[in-house]
């Protein structure tokens, strides 16, 4: 089977946080690929800070051109709203039967994980990988061995940082991609 990572997120804007992190992933750890999914709306987000969902999609999509193991989806979009992981990551497996989707989050989202829908069954029926966030120690049960913590890199860029900045007229080019600096105008009205 494809072992197919699965990064889903507002990417409200995608920054080279989440491209570094993806890289290392995909360098260092035993997956194929990594989709981006970038999600309509998230049940855990307020809806007035989100970025137009097709100009958080076309950042994605341009952000990763070039680089084979990327790839951008949208499949969220044909998903009832709220986008809750456990029915988008069960609709994967059904459409893409010949691929194993593990589930890529944060250890400050695996604190919470319980809180999310159907998140013990989420954690009992998909490979999870978790990457280091600042200030939070994850621990995995004994008896879940499909969940793992990696020892990638710290990055501690967030996008609600850089959409803070930007408010606040401050020159964040090197914490976003050229094809998302390209947009740079149109984010300042975030």
């Amino acid at each position: 089977m494809k072992k197919i990572g699965v990064f889903s997120g507002s990417f409200n804007p995608i920054h080279i946080g989440h491209l570094a992190l993806a890289n290392w992933l995909c360098e260092y750890v035993d997956l194929e690929e990594i989709w981006f999914l970038v999600t309509p709306q998230s049940p855990m987000k307020d809806k007035g800070e989100l970025i137009d969902y097709d100009l958080r999609f076309t950042m994605a999509k341009k952000s990763i051109a070039g680089y084979p193991k990327f790839k951008a989806s949208d499949f969220e979009c044909s998903l009832p709203l709220p986008s809750y992981t456990i029915n988008t990551l069960r609709a994967l497996r059904k459409t893409h039967s010949g691929y194993l989707f593990h589930l890529i989050i944060g250890a400050d989202s695996w604190e919470n994980i319980t809180l999310w829908k159907d998140g013990h069954v989420l954690m009992r029926e998909f490979p999870i990988i978790i990457y280091p966030r600042k200030n939070h120690e994850p621990v995995v049960p004994s008896f879940l061995p499909h969940i793992r913590i990696v020892d990638a890199p710290l990055i501690d860029i967030s996008s609600s940082f850089i959409r803070s900045a930007i408010k606040e007229r401050k020159d964040v080019r090197f914490f976003l991609p050229e094809s998302v600096r390209e947009n740079i105008n149109l984010l300042k009205h975030v």
